[in-house]
């Protein structure tokens, strides 16, 4: 017997996959308005990055079957938890967004300082610190719920979260080094990743 997917199902993976498209559109206008010039450059968060990227392709490469449910669940569960997937997709890539557009010039797939880099500590940086990589695990989330199995969303999030930790170590490196008690300062008031809920 073949699974026949409804509108909900439907709905919850078009609005997903669209999300993704969002956050391509973000890394080519950010790639293109990124400054050519750097200071410094810490190679480490390559593996980090490839740690993300890996990540995310584990929800693709082992997928469950387009537009079924995560598990069995009833009609009225089904239709809460695709609202709050399609909320996620849509609030991630909104995050991502406000986070690139007010690093302009600054913002970099790996970790850098430019000429003239600016410690930057509003909009979404004055919510956490990593505002990028806080949407990239949504976008995670959202998709794993969507495609994946729930074995390899673990799995998932786990790689990820090492990744995003080798990354932001090496990233918060440059920036002490450049900015000191300034830095130290705004890592006091500014929790790294997670925002705070009070």
């Amino acid at each position: 017997m073949t699974f026949q997917p409804d509108a909900i199902q439907q709905i919850t993976f078009c609005v997903v996959m669209a999300c993704w498209l969002g956050f391509a559109v973000i890394l080519i206008v950010g790639k293109k308005a990124a400054a050519t010039s750097v200071a410094k450059r810490d190679l480490k968060s390559h593996v980090g990055f490839a740690l993300q990227s890996l990540a995310y392709v584990l929800l693709f490469i082992f997928p469950r079957a387009y537009f079924s449910p995560l598990m069995p669940m009833s009609r009225t569960t089904e239709k809460i938890m695709s609202a709050g997937v399609i909320a996620i997709a849509i609030a991630s890539d909104w995050f991502c967004f406000a986070a690139a557009r007010t690093l302009g010039k600054q913002w970099a797939l790996v970790a850098r300082v430019i000429e003239g880099h600016e410690l930057i500590q509003q909009g979404p940086y004055a919510v956490v610190r990593n505002p990028i990589y806080f949407a990239m695990l949504g976008m995670l989330v959202a998709t794993g719920l969507t495609i994946s199995r729930w074995q390899t969303l673990i799995a998932a999030i786990v790689l990820f979260t090492i990744g995003t930790e080798i990354r932001i170590r090496s990233e918060e490196a440059l920036l002490r080094e450049v900015f000191g008690p300034r830095f130290e300062e705004y890592a006091r008031r500014v929790p790294t990743f997670f925002p705070r809920v009070l």
